[in-house]
């Protein structure tokens, strides 16, 4: 009950109000047969009430906001003061239509209008009877319908079942009243001061905290003694709701700290909804047990969640302990245990798939290809455990969705990028407090499947700290060995994950622990040829940038040439990541000019591209000519790719000082040491056993000094560097060389192989210098690759020096 706003009426500041008004807090049987008698226009305004209900005789206090209600209260107040007031049956809407308003309602009359310093107006009326709405007339400004009165069916004999109801309901609103510390005592005067059986229970079933839907019943209930059974039905629900609440404070009443009264107030609340059957912890049990015999467990498995399903049935649904192994069995039930989806063998359509997602990348498709055979013959093959490595945007994690499409798999993905906790992998005991499982059994629960395509990204990022190595725990997830019984510490059982395709993606290897790395399979994915990026943006990216902007094919169109210029100019990276976004701004340039009228050129030339991209942002290294000694092209690899490399020396009078610049790394520098120790060691060899070596200080610089540089690849290119400048030789045109040296003088091979071609073919280069162990590296690359290039290979230094240096001398050469 809430009684007390009736008791504050008296102290409100009014306003605005006719003299001739009067409050009626209390009804009378002759005030009740004079409301009776009262005739109901034929139409009145219809006021709709949010969240209550207005009963016959009670006075009541409505603010209104909206401006219909504010104009009808308005114009009502000025006329004969009556109108309709009728619940809505949906609280959230603000414009009711006639539909969303109850039939029934109750004529009320204004009785005072306040006028509040908001704006919104608030009125007190009292209810007169209740009438039927007929049909609605008017719904501007406001709604009007006509009405008809609706009587109560009143028994003109007295009943005594009826008197006791009455009695009733009187004591246990007194009781209420007094049990509740929230409702002053002196609201039992007002009970016991009313006479008419109708109105209290009238003055009760307003003052109830009940739902709208519930009062809007009891309004519609025209007989009294149903009505009176209705209401003592509802006091004996909230009675018994206080009795409980009080019995439960009286129980935990002791001095109760911030943390045991939050764990009070929830105790309360469950005690309040079982005592209502709103929850049955004997349900949710029995629901659990028939959902865990639908699951394929094998007997081991089984067994384990009876033990740990009668442990949840002796506990106390009370202990924080309940809700721990409640969570803990519905993850054991959600997880897929033996549940595999159904791999698809038609090998060519898998094929299709990644041709269609992907270009190029023909070792990554042969595996998938493979595995799909051999799964094919034999159907309960381990998957395989893929590492894919590679730069930045050249599709290794998108490449797993196809091959989960490929495969007709469930694709999850986790980033491990950052991860420094091992319980990110195998998940925390259950003991402690907001313990939850690993990330690889939530991927596994997610997926629904036993079998999915899970692909571990960034497996080269993870850290280690002082909660524990994460790289250490994927050791039993990747090793075909040990996942058969994966063990997750939440789940305290072992989960079989061998039948789960692994795909790990990785910049590069050097950062893997060499433990994880020796149990996966690596696939290196190079980047892309400008060849290959241009048709990979003419066939996905401009398409699917089209249709990103909501433009049409025929809006903008790029060809060859154009595409080549974007990449060559405006990128810089093996992937097409970047190429993308460059992509994205010309259509995003079409899409303004269409938007604002504007003509553009549809098929643009690559000299519109400096208006539409602005200005070139990448500026590649050209081969110039071979007229200064001492200046020798060597090649390089970097996670953008490939990239050409000037090796430049120069020598000046001294006492044998080598000056190493440039940004070099230690390897570099150790390179260049061992060129010049090698040339001292051999001069007799390489024609230099004259050369006064005390008189004169070297100097090699590798340009681009913002740029830090390392590795051993650039070897021989340091030392045929200062065999020219040392013999004033011209170095062979259009060469360029990589391979690392030793002091024996022997061709090392190095790594990058493709990239480095590559670059040299973008910048002109003719012939190339390389180890005779990287002729294995050529052979594998497509040989359209390698058109217009001449290859040498060579195993000792003197080759190199024979290959790279002509007999022809330098312009004005020194003399030394």
């Amino acid at each position: 009950m809430n009684i007390p706003k009736f008791n504050i009426l008296d102290n409100l500041s009014l306003k605005d109000f006719e003299s001739e008004a009067e409050l009626i807090p209390l009804l009378t049987s002759e005030d009740e047969e004079a409301l009776k008698k009262e005739e109901l226009p034929d139409s009145i305004p219809i006021l709709p009430l949010r969240n209550t209900v207005l009963f016959p005789g009670v006075v009541i206090p409505i603010t209104a906001t909206r401006d219909k209600s504010i104009q009808l209260i308005n114009d009502s107040n000025k006329g004969n003061k009556i109108l309709g007031v009728s619940a809505q049956k949906d609280k959230d809407i603000e414009h009711p239509s006639p539909q969303e308003i109850y039939s029934i309602g109750t004529a009320a009359k204004i009785l005072r209008v306040l006028k509040m310093p908001d704006g919104n107006t608030t009125i007190i009326i009292q209810g007169k009877k209740r009438f039927k709405i007929k049909k609605f007339i008017n719904k501007k400004p406001y709604l009007r319908a006509q009405v008809e009165s609706v009587e109560e069916k009143n028994s003109s004999q007295k009943n005594s079942e009826f008197d006791a109801t009455i009695e009733s309901i009187k004591d246990m609103a007194l009781q209420i009243i007094k049990d509740n510390p929230n409702i002053p005592s002196e609201a039992s005067f007002a009970i016991k001061n009313i006479q008419s059986p109708s109105f209290l229970i009238n003055f009760i079933s307003s003052n109830m905290s009940l739902s709208v839907k519930e009062k809007q019943k009891i309004l519609e209930v025209l007989d009294i003694n149903k009505q009176a059974l209705m209401s003592l039905k509802y006091m004996d629900i909230e009675y018994q709701k206080l009795v409980l609440k009080n019995d439960i404070q009286s129980r935990v009443r002791n001095d109760l700290n911030q943390q045991q009264r939050e764990y009070y107030l929830q105790q309360q609340m469950k005690t309040i909804q079982e005592e209502l059957g709103e929850v049955s912890y004997e349900e949710e049990l029995d629901e659990m047990k028939s959902r865990s015999k639908d699951k394929k467990w094998s007997e081991t498995v089984s067994e384990h969640f009876d033990k740990e399903f009668s442990k949840l049935k002796r506990m106390n649904p009370q202990l924080a302990e309940y809700s721990v192994q409640r969570n803990y069995l519905d993850l054991f039930i959600d997880l897929p245990w033996n549940d595999h989806s159904v791999d698809n063998f038609d090998l060519k359509r898998a094929q299709k798939i990644l041709d269609r997602d992907h270009y190029g990348l023909k070792e990554v498709k042969n595996r998938v290809t493979e595995h799909l055979a051999v799964l094919k013959l034999r159907n309960d093959m381990k998957s395989p455990i893929i590492c894919l490595y590679g730069p930045p945007g050249v599709g290794k994690t998108s490449l797993g969705k196809s091959i989960a499409e490929a495969l007709g798999r469930r694709y999850v993905r986790i980033s491990l990028g950052g991860m420094r906790d091992e319980a990110e992998i195998r998940g925390h005991r259950k003991t402690y407090i907001g313990a939850m499982p690993g990330r690889i059994i939530q991927a596994i629960k997610k997926a629904s499947t036993s079998n999915p395509v899970f692909v571990l990204d960034e497996i080269d990022k993870i850290n280690s700290g002082v909660q524990g190595d994460p790289a250490a725990a994927l050791l039993e997830v990747l090793d075909p060995e040990q996942n058969t019984k994966f063990h997750d510490n939440f789940l305290e059982m072992g989960y079989d994950l061998s039948k789960v395709m692994f795909i790990a993606t990785a910049n590069s290897l050097s950062p893997i622990y060499p433990a994880l790395l020796d149990r996966m399979e690596t696939i290196n994915m190079t980047g892309y040829t400008v060849q290959e990026k241009s048709l990979i943006a003419k066939k996905h990216l401009l398409p699917k940038q089209l249709i990103e902007h909501g433009l049409k094919r025929n809006d903008l169109s790029l060809n060859k040439d154009i595409l080549i210029k974007i990449i060559e100019s405006y990128t810089r990276e093996s992937g097409v990541r970047g190429l993308e976004k460059q992509i994205a701004k010309c259509v995003r340039y079409v899409a303004k000019s269409i938007s604002l009228e504007e003509s553009y050129i549809k098929k643009p030339l690559t000299k519109d591209l400096h208006k539409i991209l602005g200005i070139e942002k990448v500026h590649r290294d050209k081969y110039e000519n071979n007229h200064s000694a001492g200046v020798v092209v060597g090649l390089a690899w970097t996670s953008f790719g490939g990239e050409i490399l000037f090796i430049e020396s120069a020598v000046s009078d001294g006492k044998g000082i080598l000056s190493i610049t440039g940004n070099l790394g230690n390897v570099m520098k150790e390179s260049a040491t061992i060129s010049l120790e090698y040339i001292k060691s051999n001069s007799k060899k390489l024609g230099l056993n004259d050369f006064p070596f005390g008189k004169y200080n070297f100097h090699i610089h590798v340009p681009e000094g913002a740029t830090p540089k390392d590795g051993p690849s650039a070897g021989i290119a340091m030392m045929t560097s200062l065999v020219s400048l040392m013999t004033q030789k011209k170095v062979r045109s259009k060469l360029a060389m990589t391979g690392e040296i030793t002091l024996r003088g022997k061709v090392l091979p190095v790594g990058g192989i493709k990239e480095k071609i590559l670059a040299a073919k973008r910048s002109k280069i003719k012939e190339i210098i390389l180890s005779n162990d990287n002729r294995r590296d050529v052979e594998e690359i497509d040989s359209s690759y390698l058109t217009g290039l001449t290859f040498h290979y060579v195993s000792e230094m003197y080759e190199v020096i024979k290959l790279g240096l002509t007999n022809q001398f330098v312009l004005n050469p020194k003399k030394f």
